[in-house]
């Protein structure tokens, strides 16, 4: 099922409001190359030994506001800069898939041939996809299709492995979304160096 998202002229959403709580530039630990890396604030997973439980509470940090957002997409600018990566938190909580889902149509239309990565405990095929399931709304759908690569899967304690290129726990997949919505199946991302 597809959902729309309602807009005002100005791009942004009736009640659309988040937290965020960290933003690095020039990360490159975050996914592929050198990128801007917006950490949100709020998360329903609580996964145990989780490297930033702070970012749990939905109240934590700063708002996100118009001119955050134009410090970010001000930072994607160089050409050394691959892209945006969202992490948190929880991207995919749906208030905060309310509160990106305007930005992320921002950074598409203002930085052109960047890519962006996001990070979510949820899974694509076991909750994201699924009519009925927490994190789905009217977000959801319109969300993943800007997005080029999502790691999924909630952070698992037993199956650590910091051997695990752009993932803390061997649960977690990287995930080529285009692809996976154009078969509706979960494509593995090979990236140029698996």
């Amino acid at each position: 099922m597809m959902y729309a998202v309602v807009r005002r002229a100005d791009g942004t959403q009736k009640g659309a409001s988040m937290n965020y709580c960290e933003i690095k530039t020039c990360d490159i630990a975050n996914g592929e190359g050198v990128r801007t890396s917006l950490f949100v604030s709020g998360c329903t997973n609580h996964c145990e030994e989780c490297f930033q439980p702070q970012t749990w509470d939905f109240g934590y940090g700063k708002p996100f506001t118009r001119e955050v957002e134009d410090q970010i997409i001000r930072s994607l600018q160089p050409y050394y800069i691959n892209g945006l990566t969202l992490l948190g938190g929880e991207p995919f909580e749906p208030a905060n898939q309310r509160a990106l889902l305007p930005f992320l149509h921002r950074v598409r239309a203002a930085c052109p041939g960047k890519n962006i990565w996001c990070f979510t405990g949820f899974t694509l095929d076991g909750e994201l996809w699924q009519d009925g399931s927490y994190p789905r709304c009217e977000a959801t759908d319109e969300m993943l299709s800007l997005i080029d690569v999502l790691v999924d899967g909630r952070y698992v304690k037993a199956l650590k492995d910091i051997s695990l290129r752009f993932r803390g726990s061997s649960n977690q997949r990287i995930i080529d979304v285009a692809q996976s919505l154009a078969k509706h199946e979960v494509i593995l991302w090979e990236g140029k160096n698996p």
